[in-house]
């Protein structure tokens, strides 16, 4: 009896134990996942740059709790929004099913799919990605290679082993297709600046650094795609029309209440001349939406000075180059980052971090340089005074006179923020936009790897002649065109530009550097009207470095090139004034 009741016992026991161990793990999955929605809701799960490379320590640490149908049903949180095939990749604009506050795990399985038919499994391919990055406030984007041959133009995504869009008659994302938008045309970006959106297009084919007629242009508003549905509810006319933008009006209810266009698809309606007496009407594909749209930091003191760049793989170079600038007096930094995968990422938040104002705008457009250029100045408009716009391998350098180089028997030098004290001057002129500064070209100077100290101290030997000028500008007196030929803007009427004598400054330009570093511009020119290197087109333009021709092979004699003046200048600067006394490293050196 004794021995039964004691069983009877046991077994009780056994079963509060189990009981007891599966309502702990329902409490705390139920606990977690209340935890998830109030970050959702409270935005602290942010789709960032940052956070596409980083798991929170909560979801690494419980993520093997988790069974694998929360996985798929995470699944649900994500759609592909649009996709536009380029010369060498696919490009897929990935958004939140359920607001902005996601995060995509570093470890997630993502997986680019192709098929003949991508609903069939038989006759599917798979890859790998080629990137993932964040893009805007509600995605990220994806990159994928091109499609094999014979195969759908339409790549599918696979996370976790499920399709985020096209199969299981899934109606979430367009129904039942995805529309491929080739590069050759298609409106990729848009801004609201006032009362006048601003939209950015390849393939409007209009003439270079010349204003154009805008009356064949239109601008379309709504939700949905113009393809396969009728909701562009608002047209207006375009006002202004140069290069690949258009300006059009607002339309009313927008122009009323901009902080809920949040989302709105815009395209481009074009009227085309068939013939004398026929016209041809057609929108545009498009993957430009509004985002943004409310004014950040509208009551904040303006930045005196801002630079702006793009770059494509110059990790190992901004270092330098903002610390240096940010010596000279600029405060803020935008990045537009055209396709990297060098660590720029880590290498402008680190940036940031240590208190330079650093921001990184992904930029995945090719050959947009000017257009880049026109989407920076309006973004910088309501944060800086003026703004720089130059590349990486480009320092300002500010001569001293020999008649004043000594001072005591004393070398003298610019003192801290001399660019930021130049431009502020002419802040009260009610007539100078834009102060343009000529440009040393600089060579190899004898070297055949890179510089350890970096290519203000490394390079020293350039050409005699200065060639063509970089600007610095006020965003707000550049005409409405946006128009930039890289070097310059145009200016609204009533402003003009003012030549910096090169004895006040100039700017070293670090063009023709060691051949492993040089040879990285045969890949891809930025510049939308500057043919790429490997093209038989234009070789004796300024653009390309004398008698190289079309392929990256390296001259015998490059590390001689480009040699005419010894300079050593900017190097006797910044080893006397950022160097570090104790060892001797300037700013940007690891070791």
């Amino acid at each position: 009896m004794d021995s039964s009741e004691q069983r009877r016992k046991r077994k009780r026991g056994m079963s509060i134990v189990k009981l007891s161990s599966v309502s702990a793990k329902f409490v705390f999955l139920l606990v977690l996942f209340t935890l998830l929605i109030v970050l959702l809701n409270h935005g602290r799960i942010l789709i960032t740059p940052s956070s596409l490379e980083s798991v929170s320590i909560l979801a690494s640490t419980n993520l093997s709790l988790l069974s694998s149908s929360s996985l798929i049903d995470s699944v649900d949180l994500y759609r592909i929004d649009d996709q536009v095939s380029f010369p060498d990749h696919v490009l897929l604009l990935v958004s939140s099913r359920v607001g902005k506050r996601l995060m995509i795990r570093k470890n997630d399985k993502v997986e680019c799919v192709y098929g003949t038919s991508l609903c069939n499994g038989s006759d599917r391919v798979v890859s790998n990605v080629l990137s993932v990055d964040g893009y805007t406030d509600v995605g990220f984007i994806v990159r994928c290679p091109l499609p094999p041959m014979n195969y759908s133009k339409v790549v599918d995504l696979v996370w976790w082993g499920r399709s985020l869009s096209y199969c299981d008659g899934d109606e979430r994302l367009w129904g039942k297709n995805l529309t491929v938008n080739f590069w050759q045309k298609v409106v990729y970006e848009v801004m609201l600046d006032g009362e006048t959106a601003v939209v950015f297009a390849k393939g409007l084919n209009l003439r270079s650094n010349r204003e154009s007629d805008p009356t064949p242009f239109s601008c379309h508003f709504g939700l949905g795609t113009w393809e396969r549905d009728d909701r562009f509810v608002f047209t207006t006319k375009a006002i202004m029309a140069a290069q690949e933008v258009v300006r059009c009006m607002l339309p009313r209810s927008i122009r009323r209440s901009p902080e809920k266009a949040e989302g709105i698809r815009v395209t481009i309606g074009v009227t085309h001349d068939v013939h004398a007496r026929a016209k041809k009407y057609e929108l545009m594909p498009s993957v430009a939406k509004i985002s943004n749209s409310k004014v950040i930091g509208e009551n904040r003191k303006k930045y005196e000075l801002c630079a702006c760049t793009m770059v494509w793989n110059q990790a190992s170079a901004i270092r330098e180059w903002i610390t240096y600038h940010a010596w000279l007096g600029v405060e803020r930094w935008f990045i537009y980052d055209n396709n990297s995968d060098d660590g720029i990422k880590e290498a402008t938040e680190e940036l940031d971090r240590e208190g330079y104002n650093v921001s990184r705008h992904m930029w995945p457009w090719i050959k947009t340089q000017e257009a880049g250029f026109s989407h920076c100045s309006l973004r910088a408009k309501d944060e800086c005074n003026w703004v720089s716009f130059m590349d990486v391998d480009e320092f300002f350098y500010f001569p001293i006179p020999r008649h004043h180089q000594r001072r005591n028997g004393n070398l003298v030098f610019p003192v801290q923020n001399s660019l930021r004290h130049v431009v502020a001057n002419f802040s009260s002129s009610t007539s100078i936009a834009e102060i343009r500064t000529s440009c040393h070209s600089f060579g190899p100077s004898g070297l055949k790897s890179p510089p350890k100290q970096g290519v203000t101290a490394g390079y020293t030997c350039r050409l005699q002649s200065p060639e063509r000028h970089k600007s610095i500008v006020r965003p707000e007196a550049l005409d409405d065109t946006l128009l930039t030929v890289i070097h310059h803007f145009h200016l609204k009427k009533g402003y003009t530009y003012l030549n910096l004598p090169q004895s006040v400054a100039v700017i070293n330009h670090y063009k023709y550097q060691v051949w492993e570093i040089f040879k990285a511009k045969f890949y891809r020119r930025v510049a939308t009207y500057v043919a790429d290197w490997k093209d038989n087109q234009n070789e004796g333009s300024r653009d390309r470095a004398p008698g190289l021709g079309t392929e990256a092979i390296e001259p015998p004699d490059w590390h001689l090139r480009f040699c005419e003046v010894w300079d050593t200048g900017l190097r006797d600067f910044v080893l006397a004034n950022m160097a570090d006394p104790g060892n001797g490293l300037l700013p940007w050196q690891r070791s």
